[in-house]
């Protein structure tokens, strides 16, 4: 049986690019979906096809050849069901049979949001799984506020208290897509996927000056005043609103656990928070001056 062809969506982001490289050195072909092939091609990324969420007249070019999907919703849009359900028709319609969605484990079913987009995803191919991370180790080393936060003062501010995360390595996140997208079975499950602990930001903070020999600290503060930060960072009130509501979500305990996910579906335990930030010690340098 010949190898299936992979469409990776969000091919130059945290999990794509990694997801990218790892179907590739299984032997399986994977398309680079982005808006501007040539540039990805100059930046050494082969087999790169134009596609635009909001061009649907080039969905059916990039879909050629394709049977399998890495889907991340686009960037900035609220409500993406209407931008996703007719391209994942058009994928259908062409041959596409399984699609591995990228979700969170901070988002619900829901009729609404990303939310709506894991009962499209199940009523619309045959062969499915959504993954729903944990927050992202990567926050603490790329361009996020919390990374921004401890590169200059050292401080972490957020409104989830004692709150704990079982922050998760990307890594770890597109190794089991990697697995929902090539296993022979198809997984038609979710995969809440998590890193092997929980911890509060306090801790994480600690984990980070211990390993960087920076000062970094937890700062906490009320959702209200969370929010007015966020928007005095020129963040829009609603999203601002957003982000504080999530921190309250951990706060009270919504991400507070583990699973057996990453083991369980690659066979191999996840990153730990201590190692991911041994690993990644230069990215929590001062940025240097203008």
């Amino acid at each position: 049986m010949a190898e299936p062809t992979v469409l990776v969506l969000g091919a130059t982001g945290n999990t794509g690019s990694k997801v990218l490289r790892m179907v590739r050195a299984e032997g399986t072909r994977a398309l680079a979906a982005t808006r501007r092939p040539e540039a990805a091609a100059a930046a050494g990324v082969s087999e790169a096809v134009r596609f635009d969420w909001h061009d649907p007249a080039g969905h059916a070019a990039a879909l050629e050849g394709v049977e399998r999907i890495y889907l991340v919703s686009p960037l900035g849009v609220a409500e993406p069901r209407p931008v996703i359900e007719p391209f994942l028709n058009t994928a259908v319609a062409q041959g596409v049979r399984r699609v591995v969605l990228l979700s969170s484990s901070a988002v619900a079913d829901a009729p609404t949001g990303l939310g709506a987009l894991h009962a499209l995803v199940k009523e619309t191919v045959p062969q499915w799984a959504v993954l729903r991370p944990s927050w992202f180790m990567q926050n603490f080393t790329g361009d996020h506020a919390v990374a921004h936060a401890i590169r200059g003062d050292g401080e972490i501010v957020t409104a989830t208290g004692d709150g704990k995360v079982a922050f998760v390595d990307a890594t770890d996140i597109a190794a089991v897509a990697t697995r929902a997208l090539l296993d022979e079975r198809p997984h038609n499950t979710d995969h809440v996927i998590t890193g092997p602990e929980a911890l509060g930001y306090a801790e994480a903070a600690r984990i980070v000056a211990e390993v960087s020999g920076r000062p970094t600290r937890h700062v906490a503060v009320e959702p209200g005043e969370l929010r007015e930060r966020l928007t005095a960072m020129g963040i829009p009130s609603e999203f601002a609103a957003v982000l504080a509501g999530l921190d309250e979500d951990i706060r009270h305990g919504a991400e507070d656990r583990t699973t057996d996910t990453v083991q369980r579906v690659t066979g191999r335990a996840p990153r730990s928070f201590r190692a991911f930030a041994e690993a990644h010690r230069a990215a929590f340098a001062p940025a240097p001056a203008a």
